[in-house]
């Protein structure tokens, strides 16, 4: 691999894109990065051009010799990258809110990552990912692809399934994990360790040691230290928490609270206070001072966005490739026997070790029993639904739903899944396709 480094950051007019390059600037002493490509689409080119100035001013602050591009040429940001970061979401902000608010008119939970608003999102993401992948097949193919476009473990299993090329899924979860658990311990985070077995956003937490001493039993008290901020606040239920024996990921509140956050999230769509909205306008807070032509640096504002720390954990995960760290990781990789209820191509998001030809999945200790077919459930749907996305079949799209936990009834899937593919019909040709499979 070459001793300069090309990254190509595939949605470089994301909000993130400044931590990104922060994350570059810190590292590059172990990571010699020496052309940063940040590309996007013509709908994103004001943000682009906005964050790009910016990047821009923070290389120029730290004198390190990183060139930062900005174009709208995809193929020419790829063409030579050692590595390639996506940051996407297809249809923007608007259609985040779409997956937010049709569900709940069918009486279903509206998410971006999970449930039908997931899926939709999934339908949309994936067709435009391989073809990324396709053009890496020609113009980077030794190159590796982190994928933080979520669902990034569906999108994952789905390059990996239909592509070439070299392609890990990664997750801010496990990274905000270690920083809440080092504050709340005083411990730098190489004192902790965690193991994390499941999927991406339907993981648990089995094992958490700090200075080698388990500190699972306190912490599974402490109901909500855990929880993310932009997950309504249920209490966990103790008797549950004590059963597993472990700490679910924030996301299974969706599972196992349903009723009540179901009627949370219809409450604040009648106010017009959805996450998408929420976050429409914090980004365009972020955006107005990116502006600045004085700022030079990450903003705090920044760790607001529920996906901090995705862009810390992407250049770790670059730095350890590039020097072959042997270090641990939780990522999104192939199952490869390592749960063995579920398929060997399954997408899974466990601890890995780190090496220069790729992660090693490390072996699970402790899967909770009850927890198995929760997990081969939406594993399920998710195969389901990559199967859709790639098709364009309507009816694998609806078989994929009514295998989901969190869709009650396949003829209000159907009515809802009609409309939220008319609603999304310019970001999915391949269901309008003459020839589309029905």
């Amino acid at each position: 691999m070459a001793q300069k480094l090309k990254v190509a950051v595939i949605g470089g007019g994301s909000s993130y894109t400044p931590e990104l390059i922060e994350g570059f600037i810190l590292n590059y002493s172990t990571f010699p990065v020496s052309e940063i490509v940040l590309a996007d689409i013509e709908e994103g080119f004001r943000k682009l051009s906005i964050v790009g100035q910016l990047a821009q001013r923070m290389v120029a602050k730290s004198g390190l010799p990183i060139e930062v591009k900005l174009t709208l040429d995809r193929r020419s940001a790829l063409a030579g990258a050692d590595f390639v970061s996506t940051q996407m979401r297809v249809g923007m902000l608007e259609a985040r809110g779409w997956d937010e608010t049709i569900p709940l008119k069918y009486g279903m939970i509206g998410q971006e990552t999970t449930g039908p608003g997931g899926m939709m999102k999934a339908l949309r993401t994936i067709p435009v990912l391989l073809g990324i992948a396709r053009d890496m097949e020609e113009l980077c193919p030794d190159a590796w692809l982190l994928n933080f476009t979520n669902p990034a473990g569906m999108v994952t299993e789905a390059i990996n399934k239909h592509s070439r090329i070299k392609s890990i899924g990664l997750c801010n979860s496990p990274i905000a994990a270690y920083k809440w658990l080092s504050s709340l311990y005083q411990v730098p985070q190489d004192r902790i360790y965690c193991e994390f077995a499941g999927l991406n956003h339907l993981h648990f937490i089995s094992q958490i040691t700090v200075n080698g001493e388990s500190k699972l039993p306190e912490l599974l008290a402490n109901r909500d230290g855990y929880s993310a901020r932009n997950v309504p606040q249920y209490e966990w239920n103790a008797s549950l928490l004590r059963s597993l024996g472990s700490i679910p990921s924030y996301y299974l509140k969706y599972f196992y609270l349903q009723r009540e956050i179901l009627e949370q999230q219809q409450a604040s769509a009648a106010k017009g206070e959805t996450r998408a909205e929420v976050v429409k306008r914090l980004e365009d807070e972020l955006f107005e001072l990116y502006q600045d032509v004085n700022l030079a640096e990450k903003p705090k504002q920044l760790e607001l966005r529920g996906g901090a720390y995705y862009s810390e954990a992407a250049v770790r995960l670059m730095n350890s490739l590039y020097n072959n760290s042997g270090d641990i990781q939780t990522l999104n990789v192939a199952n490869r026997g390592i749960l063995d209820f579920l398929p060997d191509d399954a997408c899974i998001e466990v601890n890995c070790k780190v090496l220069k030809d790729g992660p090693v999945p490390m072996p699970v200790t402790v899967v909770p029993p009850a927890v198995k077919g929760l997990i081969h459930a939406v594993k399920t749907y998710e195969q389901l639904a990559i199967a859709a996305a790639v098709s364009g079949s309507r009816d694998m799209a609806l078989t994929a739903l009514a295998h989901h936990p969190l869709v009650p009834s396949v003829n209000d899937a159907e009515a809802m899944l009609n409309e939220m593919l008319e609603r999304n019909k310019a970001y999915l040709p391949q269901f309008f396709q003459p020839s589309a499979a029905q």
